[in-house]
């Protein structure tokens, strides 16, 4: 075979099988068994190794993987990501539906269209001159993380949109599609950019399928397919995506192509090569979305993925865009939710945790239940009151349910069916080799020394690397807990100081893992001053504060050489707060920890105002309830720039409270201490 028979062979083989492609995972059809398509698929990449050059990004052997990633890089989305708002019954989405017809006006029609909530990851799909470009995550809703390259190994994504156009004729679309006639009049071209979003997720069979292999390993099971498929997307080696088996739906269209309903972006999804969810339907009023929310409800079980109830948008793209977005969440549509499904099971034990602090917090042990698909094993129980709210002992038989699919909760005890010797429980006097204690005014118990406690210790190496520390990549506490258990980590200090060699010997760590690791640690020697003040875990301390102390002292130095008084002087800083800090920096322990990180080679840089102006000089705001025009995030950074301070709690030194929709406690304090109270119209204006 010359290299023109070559070129043009790899050409018709990508064609046919992004064609079976096509089928199976937009259709649901098969014309050739799995093992011809393999065969194919096989014959393909034999080619593309001896004739390179042909090699193209929408190959299908580019869904294999390519190298390991350094690490993400950000995406700003042109448009943002929004979340959606909940209803768990017939009266808050019949309220939310008053709601929108208020603002729609009386003179105006609303249909609906309602499809499954998978219980996914969402993802955005840029595709330019039909190409796959860019794929990433939602994130914070404004900017999310470059998932392109763990994406592509996704078989339901394509890597080169499928061309409604270029199909055999109208009449085979027409069989497929009945609404094809008005639709032509919409697909007239593949625009240059297109972004279309959706949900990947894993369906039950593969989780089942991982789960077998695990157990087979000696490897405990994963929680939930969400977890696995969330994590996945997130791997740093895309051949681990790959092997997982994800799957995609798209279920929106970004870009105007002249569609008029979200129902026409559905279909318009399934013309260029996406799978939608058959499962949806077209609406036209309450009492046929609770009709089809309550089949299901009913059919939920026998789906082959998780969902967690239905999502319900007003059909009319106009109308949509004209109710808005309150908060991170558009007027126009809603997460109707199915009931949290509930489960019978005992508590085998309490257990008490420690945390960072030495705030000790009970945990229940259960008989291991399945709770919507999900084993259970624990929950927490918050702390001693709600031990007593709920007067659980151990051997009860108690009801638990997972709120929001989510998180496992003890919802009531079923004391008829209690042993006869049961016996309350209590808070250990001692804990760690030390004196429980409980300080007057407080809820909490906890252990006065907690830096003497080994438990704490990796509580806090945990916090050191979390998100809105460090952000080391791959260092979560298994790994911290080998660290520490070979003696490679005394402390967080230690891990900027290993090296390859020291790790890749350990069980289930390989040479590139291994190297993989290394490299995220040590591009995370250089942070940001805030962020390396909250790593350090001080008492009181969280993000805000952490911001406050960077922008009033800039510097390390400055900051451990701060008096008592001085720190008194920043806003939100309390006699309590500032006597945690002072004393956190005085103790030896600590400044032996600074020294040895800053050894180690890690750099807090030095904090620097990115004030366009001091129009806000002085100012101190207070943000509550949602902001439709920007993120809370965003809202901040705004105030900071402009020379102006946020605090998280309302006080008589607060000059504004920014008011948004669905305020919550702080709105009432702020009326009876006579704060200034402002909308987000005049918030802008302030600006």
């Amino acid at each position: 075979m010359n290299q023109n028979e070559a070129k043009e062979r790899i050409s018709k083989l990508k064609k046919e099988i992004n064609h079976h492609r096509y089928l199976y995972h937009v259709l649901d059809r098969q014309e050739i068994s799995d093992a011809a398509l393999d065969s194919l698929k096989h014959e393909l990449e034999t080619l593309e190794k001896e004739y390179p050059k042909f090699i193209t990004p929408d190959s299908p052997t580019r869904r294999i993987g390519g190298e390991p990633l350094p690490g993400f890089k950000k995406v700003r989305h042109d448009s943002r990501m929004l979340s959606l708002n909940d209803a768990f019954s017939e009266e808050e989405i019949s309220e939310w539906e008053k709601r929108i017809k208020k603002l729609a006006g009386s003179d105006e029609t609303i249909d609906y269209f309602a499809e499954l909530k998978i219980d996914g990851f969402a993802i955005s799909l840029i595709y330019e001159n039909s190409l796959l470009k860019t794929a990433s995550t939602r994130g914070d809703g404004t900017t999310g993380e470059d998932v392109t390259e763990n994406i592509k190994t996704i078989n339901s994504v394509p890597l080169r949109l499928h061309n409604p156009l270029e199909m055999e004729s109208e009449k085979e679309i027409a069989h497929i599609f009945k609404e094809y006639a008005q639709l032509k009049k919409v697909v007239t071209h593949i625009p240059e950019k297109l972004e279309v979003r959706g949900e990947v997720y894993m369906t039950k069979k593969v989780f089942e399928e991982i789960n077998r292999a695990q157990k087979k390993a000696d490897l405990p099971a994963y929680a939930n397919p969400r977890n696995i498929a969330a994590g996945s997307v997130r791997q740093l080696d895309p051949k681990v995506t790959a092997a997982r088996k994800l799957d995609f739906i798209a279920y929106d269209i970004i870009t105007d192509l002249g569609q008029k309903t979200h129902e026409e972006e559905h279909l318009i999804a399934r013309l260029f090569g996406f799978r939608t969810i058959d499962l949806a339907s077209y609406c036209k009023n309450i009492e046929e979305i609770l009709a089809f929310w309550k089949k299901i409800r009913e059919a939920r079980g026998k789906l082959p993925f998780l969902i967690d109830g239905v999502v319900v948008q007003v059909n009319a793209n106009r109308l949509f865009e004209r109710l808005g977005v309150a908060g991170k969440a558009p007027r126009g549509a809603i997460a109707f939710k199915f009931p949290a499904e509930e489960a019978v099971t005992t508590v085998e034990n309490i257990k008490v945790q420690v945390g960072r602090t030495g705030v000790l917090t009970p945990v229940a042990l259960l008989k291991p239940v399945s709770v919507s698909g999900v084993m259970v094993s624990r929950a927490t129980l918050h702390n001693m009151d709600e031990i007593k709210r709920l007067d659980v002992r151990v051997g009860d038989t108690v009801i638990i349910q997972r709120a929001g699919d989510v998180i496992p909760d003890i919802v009531r005890v079923l004391k008829n069916l209690r042993p006869k010797k049961s016996m309350a429980f209590n808070m250990p006097r001692e804990f760690c080799g030390q004196k429980v204690v409980q300080k007057e005014g407080e809820v909490a118990h906890r252990i006065p020394h907690p830096e003497k406690c080994e438990l704490v210790r990796l509580e806090r190496f945990y916090h050191f690397v979390s998100k809105h520390a460090f952000d080391i990549v791959g260092l979560g506490p298994k790994v911290i807990d080998r660290l520490v258990e070979e003696g490679l980590a005394e402390d967080p200090a230690d891990i900027f100081s290993l090296k390859e060699g020291d790790i890749a010997p350990l069980e289930r760590f390989a040479e590139k893992s291994a190297e993989n690791l290394i490299r995220s640690i040590q591009s995370k020697k250089e942070i940001e001053f805030p962020r390396f003040i909250y790593a350090l875990g001080i008492a009181h301390v969280g993000e805000e504060t952490a911001i406050d102390l960077a922008k009033h002292f800039g510097t390390l130095e400055a900051l451990a050489n701060a008096h008592l008084e001085e720190l008194e002087t920043i806003p939100d800083i309390g006699g309590v707060v500032a006597k945690s800090i002072r004393d956190w920096f005085r103790s030896e322990r600590n400044h032996a920890f600074i020294k040895k990180l800053l050894d180690a080679g890690v750099k807090p840089q030095r904090f620097k105002k990115e004030a366009i102006g001091s129009k806000l000089q002085g100012v101190t705001f207070v943000l509550t309830g949602g902001l439709e025009s920007m993120t809370r995030d965003e809202a901040k950074a705004a105030i900071r720039a402009l020379g102006g301070d946020m605090s998280e709690s309302v006080s008589e030194k607060t000059d504004y409270l920014i008011a948004g929709s669905d305020p919550g406690s702080k709105l009432e304090k702020a009326k009876k201490l006579g704060v200034t109270i402002i909308d987000e119209k005049k918030f802008k204006k302030l600006l």
